[in-house]
């Protein structure tokens, strides 16, 4: 056969490397352990374009593995509570138990289709009570450390979902999931206490330098946010103590002509004189209208509202205007600022807006802030700075004013973090219930143990529809809500909210290594065998979501004796997007690629060829400018390449074609070092070229039966096997290699043919080529120009002429220009 069947191979291959197992890893010591891990998908639906390239380039890694003699994991599971499968469910009147559910079995089916090297039997979906059930044990060991708890605070409000959303979740001032603008709201939520956990989240990072991508790991650290400063004690009208502010320039505090608080925040409701409180509340409301990222905006005009009291310098007991401003936000910092209008061109706007002297502190060899509207932010000469006037030294002001706060009591060192603790509580049904039942007596009691899974109740045909309170408080869920206290007996009731699936996701990693264990979340020897995860295969649009929660939770399980190690993911690999036409594909641009349909048409092999080939796997794909039918053509090429072999299977090829076997040992040497760097791409044009040299072989040279083309047959098949995996069982098949390529062995280039033994060197002269010579690789420019004068061809071309110039570029040219 001169051509393979793209769909008898898919349903050949599908069903032997189910009944083989082909993937199941072996997991008895025989062989080192590789963990190739996907972020496990959403059951939105099937799987759509994107699919097609996320989950390509980490079957890459765990196939290429396979071959060279590991034992690979590579598992498969569902992220299956949340938003997008409760929307949709809600949408079609059904429950989002059936929708989920069958959905997944429509996404399980074209990841079979689409030749994944997945480990069905350690399978698993994050809405299963035998999953959530040690969700939420997981939650109740956070509980007993004090990590997870509830206050009440001003959330980021989803007004379509109805629920509240952690700051990561909040992009640009708009819902990430929804895209709806975002509100703010205050209610009694759960938290993580990720905070706790920053300044090791960014040690840690150091472990990972070198092997995640670098935007990744500045994208952390700048989430992380570390500050080095000074908290300041300011007296207020109207509060009983000190107020607290964290600023990076405690030697400018002599430039603060007033302070600014939070307008959310409890400082602003405390301190507001009686005759201001109505201009507070209206401005107040008109704040919670307005996102987090408008009101940091500096394009923005600045807003606010005198309190009607001042705060105390505590340098030099000037009487500060106090302030609530929307361009403070109430969970960074203390929620309160000193401003510095001549230095802060944030604080200079509102400055210049409220008719607020500007006083400059620091002389930079600029304009004065207040006659250009232009904030100076550099190092100069502390000028009316009392005792540090003509000091120059940034360094040295800091650490002064700081000992002097801290002698007079008045302040002290510090170092703060922009991150915030993970606000977990949702209000919405699909999702874990949090094990905590509130007793009037006893407050917060947790779920004991045995008691686990607090399971969702059915609420089959009950209208499950965000009303701004969890199902779970309606009165449809009264008999599941309503239970005895854990600790004293008496009348209680559960908590109404589930969690973030970013909590699920946090974890599932570990659940893999130990499917279906029934005594912890995971079994510790299975994940001393497995973890840390070797390759992570993702998007980047996860780095301060995913990524950041899941290194907090291995930290706190570390600490917890569970495992040994600190960061989950040894290598991280971002996948680009799919695009069509230079923009995100949509419904609503009309410009979406059906993926099954693509298939249909051109097979799977094409389709994963064609993304993989279409450039390096962190850049963006424009499906426009693919061609799905010219990867068909190669792979119907490479195939009948391997079918026309005639050779037998084990011949020496030792006394075949030597330069076709020197190509093919550098192309061995180069696919694998390509494959170890990730350059996918250009192993498919490394894979070209040895077909189109096997090729010219066999049509004028020694042919079919040389055993060097089947040698370079072979590692064409191989390689070929980690992007184009069905044509190349049927390749393998050809050949003669017992079933399945998956389990043969890469082979290694043989150092002796990586030598070349000479080289071509085109001579020209005039432009014309008058001379091609094999020389030594290492011949010197010298040595070559005598040997091209000396060449016949060269002789008669010049006819006796001198040579006015000539050039050489050893080893590949030499160009003669006459008198």
């Amino acid at each position: 056969m001169t051509t393979y069947d793209a769909v008898a191979a898919q349903e050949r291959w599908q069903a032997f490397w189910e009944q083989d197992g082909t993937f199941v890893p072996l997991d008895d010591g025989s062989r080192e352990r590789r963990y190739v891990l996907d972020m496990f998908p959403y059951p939105s639906g099937d799987l759509h374009m994107g699919h097609a390239e996320a989950f390509v380039m980490g079957d890459v890694v765990a196939r290429y593995w396979k071959l060279r003699g590991y034992d690979v994991m590579h598992p498969i599971g569902w992220d299956s509570f949340g938003l997008p499968a409760e929307n949709a469910a809600i949408k079609r009147n059904a429950h989002p138990a059936e929708w989920t559910y069958k959905n997944i079995e429509t996404q399980a089916r074209s990841f079979k289709r689409y030749g994944l090297s997945l480990d069905w039997s350690r399978r698993l979906h994050t809405s299963d009570t035998e999953y959530y059930r040690w969700t939420q044990w997981l939650f109740l060991r956070f509980f007993e450390r004090g990590l997870a708890y509830r206050k009440d605070s001003m959330v980021n409000w989803c007004p379509n979902d109805q629920t509240v959303l952690a700051n990561e979740q909040v992009v640009q001032g708009h819902c990430e999931r929804c895209g709806a603008a975002v509100t703010k709201r205050k209610l009694n939520q759960w938290y993580f206490k990720t905070t706790e956990y920053a300044q090791r989240l960014l040690d840690d990072m150091e472990q990972l330098e070198g092997h995640w991508p670098d935007r990744v790991l500045a994208m952390q650290r700048n989430w992380i946010g570390r500050s080095e400063g000074a908290y300041v004690d300011f007296d207020v009208e109207g509060h009983d103590g000190p107020v607290t502010v964290f600023t990076t320039r405690p030697d400018t505090l002599f430039g603060a002509t007033f302070f600014v608080v939070a307008p959310e925040s409890e400082l602003a409701d405390q301190i507001c004189a009686p005759e201001q409180r109505g201009a507070f509340e209206e401005y107040l409301e008109a704040t919670k209208r307005i996102s987090d990222i408008e009101r940091q905006s500096t394009e923005r005009p600045k807003t606010g509202v005198f309190l009607g009291r001042y705060a105390i310098n505590p340098v030099n007991d000037e009487k500060l205007p106090v302030y609530a401003a929307d361009y403070v936000l109430a969970d960074y910092g203390t929620g309160a600022v000193m401003a510095v209008p001549a230095h802060d061109q944030r604080d200079l706007d509102f400055a210049r807006t409220f008719d607020v002297p500007v006083r400059m502190v620091v002389d930079t060899g600029q304009p004065d802030p207040a006659e250009t509207g232009i904030a100076t932010a550099g190092d100069g000469t502390y000028v009316n700075s009392g005792d540090l006037d003509g000091l120059t030294d940034k360094a040295s002001g800091v650490t002064t004013m700081i000992d002097r706060l801290e002698a007079a009591g008045r302040g002290r060192r510090a170092i703060t973090y922009r991150l915030r603790d993970w606000l977990l509580s949702r209000q919405r049904f699909w999702g874990a219930p949090i094990p905590i039942v509130h007793c009037p007596q006893c407050g917060d009691v947790a779920v004991p143990d045995d008691q686990l899974p607090v399971q969702l109740p059915d609420l089959r045909g009950e209208d499950l529809a965000p009303k701004g309170t969890s199902p779970l408080a309606g009165p449809a869920a009264t008999a599941w809500r309503e239970v005895a206290c854990p600790s004293c007996g008496g009348p209680a009731e559960r908590d109404t909210d589930t969690m973030d699936t970013f909590v699920d996701s946090s974890w599932y990693f570990f659940r893999y290594c130990s499917p279906g264990f029934a005594d912890g979340p995971f079994d510790e020897a299975d994940l001393a065998r497995w973890m840390p995860v070797d390759q992570y295969v993702g998007g980047v649009e996860h780095a301060t979501l995913h990524l950041m929660y899941s290194r907090f939770f291995t930290k706190v399980l570390f600490d917890m004796g569970m495992v040994t190690f600190t960061e989950p993911f040894r290598r991280l690999l971002n996948q680009g997007q799919v695009i069509n036409e230079g923009k995100a594909m949509s419904k609503s641009l009309g410009n979406g690629v059906d993926l099954g349909e693509q298939i249909d048409r051109f097979g799977v092999d094409a389709i994963r060829l064609t993304v993989v080939f279409a450039g390096p796997p962190d850049e963006d794909i424009d499906w426009a400018d693919m061609s799905p039918a010219s990867s068909l053509k190669f792979l119907q090429r490479a195939y009948r390449l391997a079918a026309e072999v005639t050779s037998a299977p084990g011949t020496d090829p030792a006394g075949g074609d030597k330069d076709l076997r020197h190509i093919t040992h550098r192309t061995i040497a180069d696919v694998t070092q390509l494959l170890d760097d990730q350059r996918f791409n250009v192993v498919v044009a490394r894979i070209m070229e040895l077909v189109n040299a096997a090729r010219k072989t066999v049509d004028t040279g020694t042919g079919t039966s040389d055993p060097a083309v089947r040698e370079a047959a072979e590692f064409v098949t191989l390689a070929l096997s980690t992007i184009a995996p069905y044509v190349a069982e049927e390749m393998w098949a050809a050949l003669g290699g017992a079933p399945s390529v998956a389990n043969a062995s890469w082979p290694s280039a043989d150092p002796a043919l990586l030598v070349v033994d000479s080289v071509t060197c085109v001579v020209q002269v005039q432009g014309k080529v008058r001379a091609k010579l094999a020389v030594a690789p290492d011949i010197s420019d010298t040595d070559l120009e005598a040997i091209a004068l000396a060449d016949p061809g060269v002789q008669r071309s010049l006819d006796g002429r001198e040579v006015r110039k000539i050039i050489v570029r050893a080893p590949k040219l030499v160009s003669i220009v006459p008198a």
